[in-house]
């Protein structure tokens, strides 16, 4: 029996294929919400997020943006079985946009450019240009800009390797700095 499994698993393998990539899921996912009559800009990532493609035409997402592990919603179906209708909001995020894992974007809610969203925030309120919001309920605790100055002033008194974790995996070196130090920055 366990043969068999085997055999079974391997040959579902071939016929499935290989997995997408994040690239290739997000290339398909910005095709589906331009169909839909939404709009996405350029340089744009979607890592293991999910988004709403019920009403894409309330979707607005800028330049330089990326979604890691988000839930992106753009309606509301709580009192669909008691009204017979769901509430429906747009989204729509500006440019130069990091959105961090876990974090739920609710309908009816403008993200402004240049704006850092904490993980596993809940965004249910719309956020100012320039702004680092975190939390459930999710708060502004800052501004873009003094997060980049911060991480600017750390780098130049801690440990930055210019290569990517794939890289660094294969240079001992690398590894003994970022782990001596116990954090860093890297590609």
């Amino acid at each position: 029996m366990k043969l068999v499994r085997k055999v079974l698993g391997k040959i579902y393998r071939i016929l499935k294929g290989p997995e997408p990539t994040d690239k290739q899921i997000t290339e398909a996912m910005i095709r589906r919400i331009r169909r839909g009559g939404g709009e996405v800009g350029n340089n744009v990532d979607f890592i293991a997020t999910s988004i709403d493609m019920g009403e894409p035409y309330l979707i607005k997402i800028g330049n330089n943006v990326t979604l890691t592990g988000v839930k992106l919603l753009t309606h509301d179906a709580c009192l669909f079985k008691t009204i017979g209708h769901s509430r429906v909001g747009k989204v729509h995020i500006g440019n130069d946009v990091f959105v961090g894992w876990g974090s739920i974007i609710l309908p009816n809610v403008t993200i402004g450019s240049r704006v850092v969203i904490g993980a596993g925030t809940v965004v249910a309120k719309d956020i100012p240009d320039n702004s680092v919001a975190v939390g459930n309920p999710c708060r502004v605790i800052g501004t873009y800009d003094d997060l980049v100055t911060k991480n600017l002033e750390a780098m130049k008194k801690g440990v930055v390797v210019d290569k990517i974790p794939e890289e660094i995996m294969q240079d001992e070196e690398a590894m003994r700095k970022l782990t001596e130090a116990g954090k860093g920055y890297i590609k």
